[in-house]
């Protein structure tokens, strides 16, 4: 460890590696994922009221699956990052828990 230029006061923070990243930046980050897509639904729908020909279909489908594509991916999040487990074992012997 280093010796560091602390004070009495000032508590020291330790840096955890395997934590994951907070709730509510994972909720806004996913928010603002599910907020882009549904302005890139806005631009289809526009577009497909003044595209015409195959474009305009084109558009229209993206308007009408993107919500579907938007809400799985918004959702895709904590699930796919695991806690690791804890560094302990059981001791056979004396039984008893041993980090």
């Amino acid at each position: 460890m280093i010796p560091s230029k602390r004070t009495a006061a000032e508590p020291e923070v330790f840096s955890i590696t395997g934590a994951h990243v907070p709730l509510s930046e994972d909720q806004s980050a996913r928010t603002r994922r599910y907020l882009f897509s549904m302005g890139l639904r806005t631009v289809c729908f526009i577009g497909a009221v003044v595209a015409s020909g195959w474009l305009r279909w084109v558009l229209v489908a993206g308007a009408v699956f993107l919500p579907y594509i938007s809400v799985v991916i918004a959702n895709a999040g904590r699930e796919s990052r695991r806690i690791p487990a804890p560094q302990t074992r059981m001791d056979d012997d004396a039984r008893t828990l041993t980090s």
